[in-house]
């Protein structure tokens, strides 16, 4: 059995949207970052960090978007999350997400003006491309739509900005998967910072 732990709009998106798109039976258990939720006992034992996403897998806990969207994609190989048989297209996806984590994700900390020069880089690096590695959607995707749906969500961006991205962030939009996660996470309520 599969339970993610979330709170809705979060890193933990990511990981919810592949759920979606693999298809599989999972059960969610959502935390309040404003009640402070992630930082119970109860679930400090599960995860003592006190960060989402947590996903238990029969029990055990994989913590890391990263990490857990890896574990997704090769466990459900079948939904097509990371190309088959493709060494250096597995490796190219799995250096998105190394930049999506350590660059991307911390670049708004330091001010809006830093964040902006990081997201150019994301927009060359993505070069016109549907996708982050070209011909299909993968969990580098997953990963970064949910960041750029909360960085265009925040930051007041100017049309036509980042095209290639917001082209990115629109595909994504139309994805089942996404809706779904989308309409379940807003249901339950979004208390992001500002």
């Amino acid at each position: 059995m599969l339970t993610l732990f979330l709170a809705p709009g979060a890193s933990s998106m990511a990981p919810h949207i592949a759920l979606h798109e693999i298809g599989v039976e999972f059960a969610i258990r959502p935390l309040s970052f404003a009640r402070k939720e992630n930082r119970d006992p109860a679930y400090l034992a599960i995860n003592p960090e006190g960060k989402v996403p947590t996903l238990l897998v029969d029990g055990r806990p994989l913590t890391e978007v990263a990490g857990i969207l890896f574990y997704l994609a090769r466990r459900f190989p079948e939904a097509g999350l990371l190309p088959a048989g493709d060494d250096e297209a597995e490796a190219r996806i799995v250096s998105w997400m190394s930049f999506l984590a350590s660059t991307v994700h911390p670049a708004r900390r330091q001010g809006i003006d830093h964040a902006r020069r990081i997201w150019a880089l994301a927009e060359a690096r993505l070069d016109g491309r549907a996708w982050a590695e070209g011909t299909m959607m993968s969990i580098a995707d997953i990963h970064l739509f949910r960041l750029f749906w909360r960085f265009r969500g925040s930051a007041a961006l100017a049309a036509g900005e980042f095209p290639g991205l917001q082209d990115h962030h629109d595909r994504m939009m139309a994805r089942p998967a996404v809706q779904r996660t989308c309409e379940v996470e807003a249901g339950i309520g979004y208390e992001l910072p500002a």
